[in-house]
């Protein structure tokens, strides 16, 4: 019972019913989501169900939705693509040194962040800069740095007698690409272990220490399992970036030369809006959302399933 008062007297009202409190509750939730769920379904679910349906048919991208339907010829054409071929080989090189090279190294200078040192929170955010830096502007930042006729970079190398090509020769484009990729987004890695690090109890460490274990040891043992959890989340944030890169490419290489810097993206990029195949560039994009559909799924099951689950690991990785 609700009692109102007023004065000397005192009105008894009936509580509302638990049924109608649901209903309240229910209500005020849906009103709250419905513009997060309309802007949902009209940016994200309605254009993938277009790519989903023009990728089954030959359309120019012009006079409304595609008629002309083809079935999986796109497809069938896709796979058989040379072009297609390299994508997929520059996807896994790219994925490669990400996980053994990019995200070793954030591991690396973010542990070192975490001592005790002069000046680390200055370090810290010069590090973490150019994540902050658009994909637009590092890649026309780059783009002049790796001229081959004044650029930054061999004006400084040709002190000790080099000299490279960079993003104009076929052998140091891809190498040259990752550099660029390593500096952009290195730093949002370091952050993310270092968030990690600081979330293990000291007391671990220190009892690791008086119990006589090395530095080295002591990361191994008991730092390293403890992370566990954070560096899934990194590996799975850099594959899933790696398989959408379009940005970086696009602006230093557009691909080339001869494709030999081509990923999926700038593929769909070159035959949608350049040759106005859209129902080719659709294929690729359903493709491209295949892939990373599979990845988080197979990921999320096998590799993060005791993360999801709330588990925690314990020292040793157990």
């Amino acid at each position: 019972m609700t009692t109102l008062t007023r004065g000397p007297e005192a009105l008894r009202l009936p509580a509302p019913a638990p049924a109608a409190r649901r209903r309240g509750r229910w209500l005020t939730i849906v009103l709250f989501l419905l513009p997060a769920l309309v802007l949902f379904l009209l940016l994200v679910v309605a254009p993938m169900l277009v790519a989903l349906y023009s990728s089954v048919f030959r359309w120019n991208g012009f006079g409304g939705l595609p008629s002309n339907f083809i079935g999986l010829d796109n497809f069938t054409r896709l796979f058989g693509s040379e072009i297609f071929a390299q994508d997929m080989a520059h996807l896994l090189a790219l994925v490669a040194l990400s996980i053994f090279v990019q995200l070793p190294f954030s591991l690396a200078i973010a542990m070192l962040l975490n001592q005790r040192m002069r000046g680390r929170a200055l370090y810290r955010v010069l590090f973490f800069a150019p994540y902050v830096l658009s994909e637009v502007i590092t890649g026309v930042l780059f783009s002049l740095i790796l001229s081959p006729e004044s650029g930054m970079a061999n004006q400084l190398l040709s002190v000790v007698g080099f000299e490279s090509e960079w993003l104009a020769d076929p052998a140091t484009v891809m190498p040259s690409l990752f550099l660029v990729m390593t500096w952009k987004y290195f730093g949002f890695h370091m952050m993310i272990y270092l968030a990690g690090r600081q979330n293990i109890p000291n007391e671990l460490i220190e009892a690791a220490q008086i119990d006589g274990a090395t530095g080295w040891k002591t990361f191994r043992y008991v730092t390293l399992p403890l992370l566990g959890p954070t560096i899934r989340i990194s590996i799975f944030l850099s594959v899933i970036y790696t398989i959408q890169l379009f940005d970086l490419v696009w602006i230093l290489t557009g691909g080339g030369p001869s494709h030999s810097s081509e990923t999926m993206a700038v593929t769909m990029m070159d035959w949608g809006f350049k040759r106005t195949q859209v129902g080719y560039a659709s294929a690729i994009s359903v493709v491209m959302f295949a892939l990373s559909l599979v990845f988080a799924l197979v990921y999320q099951r096998f590799v993060m399933r005791r993360d999801l689950e709330g588990a925690t690991t314990s020292i040793g990785g157990r």
